[in-house]
């Protein structure tokens, strides 16, 4: 949860790079970002340029950010997580459904993909380089937005205001929460 007193351009860099880690293969990755409905606009361009940063290829490549997904049934699954996504309206930020071309390996191309709350990738486990935006209108609706999911293992406030991003974590059902 991206606070609208937050640093916008460090909330995405981080949120980013905790989705990412692993190729989004992490348990406790944070998959969806939620901004104020005022700061999506300004927050788009940052997304893209964070994730389009982000070098795929093989894992012991001193070069690559981003390694395989684990198996090609795990591909397989998160390409057709992206497409229903695309399908059910979801606006796409970077990235895609397109896997790229690299001689081995499961790659999925890492992709961000602004969603509303009863979407499926807003509700489900992706566990693959898929970022998840949402919007909300006030601190409750974040809250809301926040806690509507079954998956709760970790999460993130970002707020200039310590104390308002700690009011804020406890109001999340999740196992840890970060902040900034």
């Amino acid at each position: 949860v991206v606070l609208p007193d937050a640093d916008l351009a460090a909330a995405v860099k981080g949120t980013v790079s905790a989705c990412m880690l692993n190729s989004g293969q992490t348990c406790s990755a944070h998959t969806r970002l939620l901004v104020h409905e005022s700061q999506y606009e300004a927050a788009k361009p940052l997304i893209a340029q964070a994730i389009q940063k982000l070098n795929i290829g093989p894992s012991l490549d001193e070069g690559s950010r981003l390694g395989p997904l684990v198996s090609a049934n795990q591909r397989d699954r998160v390409v057709a997580m992206i497409e229903k996504g695309l399908a059910e309206g979801g606006e796409l930020i970077v990235g895609g459904p397109e896997r790229p071309a690299l001689p081995k390996g499961y790659f999925v191309q890492p992709t961000a993909m602004r969603v509303q709350p009863q979407h499926t990738l807003a509700r489900e486990e992706i566990f693959g380089p898929v970022l998840v935006v949402l919007t909300y209108k006030d601190e409750d609706d974040a809250i809301r937005i926040a806690n509507s999911t079954a998956y709760g293992l970790g999460g993130g406030v970002w707020s200039a205001d310590e104390d308002r991003a700690m009011a804020v974590a406890r109001k999340l059902r999740t196992g840890q929460v970060d902040i900034n």
